[in-house]
């Protein structure tokens, strides 16, 4: 059984693509002052907008040394992964929604801005791409950016437990790093568990 949330109604073409290329480019905004929930449940002082995580992601995708990897599309893929957002905002577990119908949600969102607002543009059809793509976690960058989506979550423990001494949040680091399956990402989170353990990289 789901838990009661209200979501925004989707939003209703206007046929002035203009227009409705302005209300997709409003509704980012979302992604700017949302916070991530687990976070929020966590009783976390100044807790990370959504688009916190995505633009660290965006920068950790281009840290990596793996030639073989489209770093071009990782940075794009963590900027898109977590679009559906905006509508539906961060979907945890504790809430109460099936797999399938958080899945459903996000995808109604992202038909939404890809083809009510974005109008089935070259650009809509980049980021739906993008985002099945990720979804679909098949190709090594949707693996490579899924590993990435768990770090950038374990740093962020690791920073709000140093600033909130009283905060234990080894919760994130169990359901994150023990998951990690890119050879050199495996290889930061241990340097980072090792930094939490107060050894040195």
């Amino acid at each position: 059984m789901s838990a009661i949330r209200e979501f925004p109604p989707l939003y209703e073409q206007t046929g002035n693509a203009a227009s409705d290329r302005l209300a997709f480019f409003h509704i980012l905004e979302r992604l700017k002052t949302q916070k991530r929930t687990g976070w929020v449940d966590n009783n976390i002082k100044g807790p990370e907008s959504i688009s916190d995580h995505m633009y660290r992601m965006a920068v950790l995708s281009m840290c990596t040394s793996d030639e073989k990897l489209d770093i071009s599309k990782c940075v794009m893929m963590s900027i898109v992964h977590d679009l559906a957002e905006a509508q539906v905002g961060d979907i945890t577990p504790r809430e109460g929604f099936s797999k399938s119908e958080k899945s459903r949600l996000e995808s109604e969102a992202m038909h939404n801005f890809v083809y009510d607002m974005l109008h089935y543009s070259p650009a809509a059809q980049r980021i739906e791409a993008l985002w099945l793509e990720y979804e679909g976690g098949q190709t090594a960058e949707a693996k490579f950016v899924k590993d990435i989506d768990r770090f950038e979550m374990a740093c962020q423990a690791l920073e709000y437990e140093r600033r909130q001494e009283e905060k234990d949040l080894q919760s994130f680091f169990d359901s994150s790093l023990p998951f990690l399956r890119h050879p050199e990402v495996q290889g930061w989170g241990k340097d980072l568990l090792n930094e939490r353990n107060g050894g040195s990289s």
